[in-house]
Protein backbone atom coordinates (compact mmCIF):
# COMPACT_ATOMS: atom_id res chain seq x y z
CA UNK A 1 0.00 0.00 0.00
CA UNK A 2 0.97 3.38 -0.49
CA UNK A 3 0.04 6.80 -1.25
CA UNK A 4 -0.71 7.66 -5.04
CA UNK A 5 -2.32 11.19 -5.42
CA UNK A 6 -2.56 14.36 -2.87
CA UNK A 7 -5.80 16.65 -4.15
CA UNK A 8 -5.20 20.89 -3.81
CA UNK A 9 -7.36 23.41 -4.59
CA UNK A 10 -6.74 25.20 -7.88
CA UNK A 11 -9.12 27.87 -8.94
CA UNK A 12 -6.60 29.09 -11.75
CA UNK A 13 -4.51 26.67 -12.95
CA UNK A 14 -2.52 29.07 -15.36
CA UNK A 15 -1.68 30.74 -11.85
CA UNK A 16 -1.12 27.75 -9.77
CA UNK A 17 0.66 25.90 -12.50
CA UNK A 18 3.56 28.73 -12.61
CA UNK A 19 3.70 28.90 -8.71
CA UNK A 20 4.18 24.91 -7.99
CA UNK A 21 6.67 24.73 -10.88
CA UNK A 22 8.67 27.49 -9.71
CA UNK A 23 8.68 25.76 -5.82
CA UNK A 24 9.00 22.26 -7.07
CA UNK A 25 11.77 23.59 -9.80
CA UNK A 26 9.68 21.12 -12.48
CA UNK A 27 7.12 21.65 -14.99
CA UNK A 28 3.73 19.98 -14.67
CA UNK A 29 3.46 16.38 -16.11
CA UNK A 30 0.12 16.73 -17.37
CA UNK A 31 -2.62 18.81 -18.31
CA UNK A 32 -6.19 18.03 -18.64
CA UNK A 33 -8.61 21.27 -19.17
CA UNK A 34 -11.48 21.20 -19.96
CA UNK A 35 -12.01 19.51 -17.15
CA UNK A 36 -9.28 21.70 -15.26
CA UNK A 37 -7.00 18.79 -13.97
CA UNK A 38 -3.21 19.74 -13.33
CA UNK A 39 -0.76 17.08 -12.62
CA UNK A 40 2.63 17.44 -10.94
CA UNK A 41 4.99 14.17 -9.84
CA UNK A 42 6.39 14.49 -6.60
CA UNK A 43 8.85 11.70 -6.16
CA UNK A 44 6.13 8.92 -7.59
CA UNK A 45 3.51 10.35 -5.73
CA UNK A 46 0.64 12.77 -8.07
CA UNK A 47 0.01 16.21 -6.60
CA UNK A 48 -3.13 17.18 -8.93
CA UNK A 49 -4.36 20.99 -8.28
CA UNK A 50 -7.93 20.89 -9.25
CA UNK A 51 -10.90 23.36 -9.78
CA UNK A 52 -13.37 20.97 -7.86
CA UNK A 53 -10.39 20.02 -5.03
CA UNK A 54 -10.79 21.14 -1.59
CA UNK A 55 -8.09 23.03 0.27
CA UNK A 56 -5.34 20.98 1.82
CA UNK A 57 -2.01 21.55 3.94
CA UNK A 58 0.47 20.09 2.25
CA UNK A 59 4.28 20.02 3.73
CA UNK A 60 6.95 20.05 0.44
CA UNK A 61 10.52 19.11 1.24
CA UNK A 62 13.02 21.62 0.37
CA UNK A 63 16.76 21.81 0.91
CA UNK A 64 16.82 24.83 2.66
CA UNK A 65 13.99 26.39 3.98
CA UNK A 66 15.13 29.71 4.87
CA UNK A 67 16.39 30.43 1.49
CA UNK A 68 13.32 29.02 -0.28
CA UNK A 69 11.32 31.72 1.93
CA UNK A 70 13.54 34.40 0.87
CA UNK A 71 13.31 33.14 -2.84
CA UNK A 72 9.83 32.65 -2.48
CA UNK A 73 8.80 36.24 -0.78
CA UNK A 74 11.17 38.42 -3.76
CA UNK A 75 8.14 36.73 -6.07
CA UNK A 76 5.39 38.48 -3.92
CA UNK A 77 4.67 34.94 -2.17
CA UNK A 78 2.92 35.43 0.91
CA UNK A 79 4.87 34.22 4.12
CA UNK A 80 2.22 33.22 7.15
CA UNK A 81 5.13 31.94 9.42
CA UNK A 82 8.90 32.59 9.15
CA UNK A 83 11.35 29.54 9.13
CA UNK A 84 12.20 27.84 12.70
CA UNK A 85 12.92 24.75 14.28
CA UNK A 86 10.19 21.98 15.00
CA UNK A 87 12.55 19.44 16.70
CA UNK A 88 15.29 17.79 16.98
CA UNK A 89 15.53 14.03 15.67
CA UNK A 90 16.83 11.92 18.81
CA UNK A 91 16.75 8.75 16.14
CA UNK A 92 15.64 7.84 12.85
CA UNK A 93 11.67 7.49 13.34
CA UNK A 94 10.45 10.53 11.45
CA UNK A 95 13.95 11.47 9.54
CA UNK A 96 17.87 11.21 10.45
CA UNK A 97 18.95 11.22 13.66
CA UNK A 98 20.33 14.54 15.48
CA UNK A 99 19.01 16.20 12.63
CA UNK A 100 16.89 19.55 13.32
CA UNK A 101 13.62 19.86 11.39
CA UNK A 102 12.86 23.11 10.37
CA UNK A 103 9.24 24.48 8.80
CA UNK A 104 8.22 27.83 7.22
CA UNK A 105 4.44 28.03 5.97
CA UNK A 106 3.37 30.22 2.77
CA UNK A 107 0.38 31.12 1.06
CA UNK A 108 0.12 29.75 -2.26
CA UNK A 109 -1.91 31.86 -5.57
CA UNK A 110 -4.66 30.39 -4.45
CA UNK A 111 -5.25 30.82 -0.69
CA UNK A 112 -3.93 27.50 0.13
CA UNK A 113 -1.22 26.98 3.39
CA UNK A 114 1.91 25.35 1.77
CA UNK A 115 4.22 24.00 4.57
CA UNK A 116 8.23 24.03 3.97
CA UNK A 117 10.06 21.67 5.67
CA UNK A 118 13.62 20.46 5.70
CA UNK A 119 15.90 18.54 7.93
CA UNK A 120 19.62 19.41 8.66
CA UNK A 121 22.42 18.67 10.67
CA UNK A 122 22.80 21.09 13.72
CA UNK A 123 24.93 23.89 13.47
CA UNK A 124 27.53 24.33 16.31
CA UNK A 125 26.79 26.42 18.69
CA UNK A 126 26.76 30.21 19.09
Amino acid sequence: MGLVQVAQHAQDLDRAAAFYADLLGTAPTARFDPPGLLFFDLGGVRLLLERGAPSALLYVRVDDVAATVERLRTRGVAVESEPHVIFRHEDDTLGPAGSDEWHAFVRDPEGNLVGLVSQVAPGPPV
